[in-house]
């Protein structure tokens, strides 16, 4: 990978806008792939993440139920399955998920170097083994704060990021 930097995104719901600011900062920061943790919600939002310099790697989310028009939207961005899965980014182990019922298992097993999960709508970010990063809601509806989260998989080192 050209770059040591993630950016992660979850929980977007339909704001274009704040998708938009999102994919300018993955892109400025020349990040190597997003992580979307679910909740895009409409395959419209295709059309925005177009844009990104990078691959997605992507989980559904509970309210993303128009599935097959997301698959068929995001096909050609990276890989969208369903969640818990497993992947590597710079030799990293990364778990993701959208719903956190499970994360705190996942941490006692370490079964995964970085724990990626949304659905709460806030930012949480553990430092230790596993690191566990849950960037916040791109969408700003719940919470009224859109937050992104960047992962230097070098330091391992993750900070959130206002949009």
């Amino acid at each position: 990978m050209k770059n040591s930097l993630v950016g992660i995104i979850s929980d977007s719901h339909d704001n274009r806008n704040n998708i938009i600011k999102a994919v300018e900062i993955f892109n400025q920061k020349e990040v190597c792939v997003v992580i979307h943790a679910g909740d895009f919600i409409a395959p419209f939002t295709c059309l925005d993440f177009k844009n990104l310099n990078c691959r997605m790697q992507m989980v559904f989310g509970n309210n993303d139920g128009e599935k097959i028009g997301l698959l068929n939207a995001f096909k050609d961005l990276g890989t969208l399955l369903p969640g818990p899965r497993f992947f590597y980014v710079n030799d990293k182990k990364i778990l993701l998920m959208h719903e956190h019922d499970c994360v705190e298992e996942f941490i006692k097993v370490e079964s995964a170097d970085v724990i990626i999960y949304g659905h709460t709508h806030e930012a949480d970010i553990r430092k230790g083994h596993p690191l566990v990063i849950n960037p916040g809601e791109a969408g700003g509806w719940l919470k009224g704060k859109a937050t992104i989260a960047i992962l230097d998989t070098k330091t391992m080192e993750a900070e959130l990021i206002n949009l």
